[in-house]
């Protein structure tokens, strides 16, 4: 059961992290985000990145939210995973 949940937990966030750059890299692919088909992955991106964009400080015309975020997603993950698999050796 603990390794199921830890493959799901991982590749949960992995996923996330994939829609963050697809989110991110949108306008150069000239990926229209606003497609009926499409538009949920700004529904569950935009709120995060606009948290992190308030909480950067302005850096002129570079956004520097999506490294912060796929970092931010990328250490949560890892610690997500090794919270379970250390419940899985105690168990």
């Amino acid at each position: 059961m603990i390794p199921i949940l830890m493959h799901a937990v991982y590749s949960g966030f992995t996923l996330y992290m994939l829609l963050i750059l697809v989110r991110w890299s949108a306008p150069w692919l000239q990926i229209d985000l606003r497609n009926r088909k499409l538009r949920w992955i700004g529904q569950l991106t935009d709120p995060v990145f606009d948290l992190v964009r308030r909480r950067l400080p302005s850096m002129g015309p570079f956004d520097f939210a999506p490294w912060a975020l796929l970092l931010g997603v990328w250490v949560i993950r890892e610690i997500s995973v090794s919270i379970i698999i250390g419940v899985h050796n105690q168990l």
